[in-house]
């Protein structure tokens, strides 16, 4: 599962002054053809979670091709943001989103009719490229169409941030137990057309053009490319290693990600020096409050997405459980991720960044329960685990809203635009990270075909890690600063 932080606070730091353009007039309009395009993209990160065994009993595949099916999509996307929200910058934010739309709706028909499952692992990395390209434009056009109302927006787009995180395995099963005309699991990927097709339509005619494109920038493909390999180095034995004895070459992967991710380092720090564009602001990292927010992204995102997985994958290839009874019982999640994400934005004002300790908290407490449930003698039903989800949704969508403003809150208006970017990155990669670990950890005391006690034995395993990450994040989160950024 990858999700999408709204640009709440942090933005509305440095774009909703006193002096800010006044709303556009079609701004609500234009508003849901950027909900359209954000929902794509969210529901599409996680909607493999539930499909994924029906997909791999069609095409065919290994546990680590269903590791794939979600890691290869937010690798892409973890990649492509860094030069996504650049290529609005120069070629104008309308112009770009469209251009991402159709890419991304071209790469979905690609999915859809995939006839082996190395097709489809290549049309849902095009598919990650392209929502790179499209989503961070979405947050820019909000700056542009609402000005100083744009609170306003954001308070439409949090609570339905928070629902299609998590929604996409639910979405799948309901699509997949249809099997609408036949399609199957394939209808998971076709059903971004029609909504697609409508947010291009509408955007073309209520989006802002915008200002000219931005004179003098340039893409750093070459850095873009050095952060590719080295996520690559990091992710390709995490999910292949296990199931091939870990050879040598896998360790010596993981070990020269180290030298590769600093050669990427030492490229933005000298293109920073030498006054090229760097994909990355460098000055924050000196700021300890952000880089402790990195760290806060990549555990608690590495986390929720592994764990996701590992929940959809237990309920189907564990227990036997087809898509839609695997949705229903992953349901509470999602209602808990909506309740949360609504809750957090009349808490945060207040507590700052007690509502993300306080999320944390609900979340051990409701994974707690997952971990004894797993280690019970007899399988949970249908039901057993929605309190415990809908508890663990609750904390989880409590965080999604403030999360970013908060990280931010220490950094200069200059450096937010970089600084929030950055992070959405390291979201992506974190989410990518954690289908490959904790997922590699499910698979490793799970064989597919194995029995319900081996499965809830792995499982388990999988939650008790969860419970560690979380208590991780909770602890880093005292580094963060104590108010978003609008509310100093």
């Amino acid at each position: 599962m990858a999700v999408d932080t709204p640009p709440t606070a942090a933005d509305d730091a440095v774009g909703a002054r006193a002096d800010a353009p006044a709303p556009f007039p079609r701004r609500w309009l234009g508003l849901v053809a950027v909900l359209a395009a954000t929902l794509l993209n969210l529901l599409d990160a996680s909607i493999v979670n539930v499909a994924a065994p029906a997909i791999r009993t069609d095409l065919g595949g290994t546990a680590a091709t269903l590791q794939w099916l979600a890691a290869g999509y937010t690798l892409a996307l973890a990649v492509g943001l860094l030069t996504g929200g650049r290529l609005g910058d120069m070629f104008g934010r309308r112009r770009v989103m469209l251009v991402g739309l159709v890419g991304f709706l071209a790469a979905s028909l690609a999915c859809g009719a995939a006839g082996s499952i190395e097709t489809l692992l290549a049309a849902r990395v095009v598919q990650g490229i392209f929502a790179a390209v499209m989503v961070p434009q979405g947050f820019g056009l909000i700056r542009d169409m609402f000005g100083r109302d744009m609170g306003k927006a954001y308070a439409v787009f949090g609570p339905l941030i928070g629902l299609a995180t998590i929604a996409g395995p639910v979405v799948a099963g309901l699509l997949v137990d249809a099997d609408l005309l036949g399609t199957g699991w394939r209808s998971i990927f076709l059903v971004n057309l029609p909504l697609g097709l409508a947010a291009l339509v509408l955007g073309a005619k209520v989006l802002p053009a915008g200002a000219p494109a931005a004179k003098g920038l340039r893409l750093d493909l070459g850095g873009a490319l050095i952060a590719a390999a080295g996520m690559c180095l990091l992710l390709v034995p995490l999910v292949e290693g296990r199931e091939l004895g870990w050879p040598a070459w896998s360790i010596a992967m993981v070990v020269a990600a180290v030298p590769v991710l600093g050669l990427f380092a030492w490229t933005q720090a000298r293109r920073a020096r030498t006054g090229r564009t760097a994909l990355i602001e460098l000055s924050v990292f000196a700021k300890r409050s952000y880089t402790s927010g990195i760290a806060f992204v990549v555990v608690f995102f590495g986390s929720i997405t592994g764990f996701s997985l590992a929940v959809g994958l237990f309920f189907q290839l564990g227990l036997g459980f087809g898509p839609l009874k695997a949705s229903i019982a992953m349901a509470a999640w999602a209602v808990g991720a909506f309740i949360g994400s609504g809750a957090s934005a009349g808490l945060a004002p207040r507590l700052g960044r007690g509502v993300l300790h306080l999320g944390l908290g609900l979340m051990t407490a409701g994974l707690a329960v997952v971990w004894l449930q797993f280690g019970a003698e007899t399988a949970p039903g249908t039901w057993a685990l929605s309190p415990a989800l809908l508890v663990y949704g609750i904390g989880m969508g409590m965080i999604f809203v403030p999360l970013f403003g908060i990280i931010v809150g220490d950094l200069e208006d200059h450096e937010v635009g970089s600084a929030a970017g950055l992070l959405e990155s390291f979201q992506q990669g974190a989410a990518a990270l954690g289908v490959a670990g904790l997922g590699t950890v499910f698979f490793g005391r799970f064989a597919i075909g194995g029995g319900a006690a081996e499965a809830m034995g792995a499982a388990q395993w999988v939650a008790g890690l969860t419970v560690a990450l979380t208590v991780l994040a909770f602890l880093v989160a005292f580094g963060l600063p104590k108010r978003a950024k609008a509310d100093h």
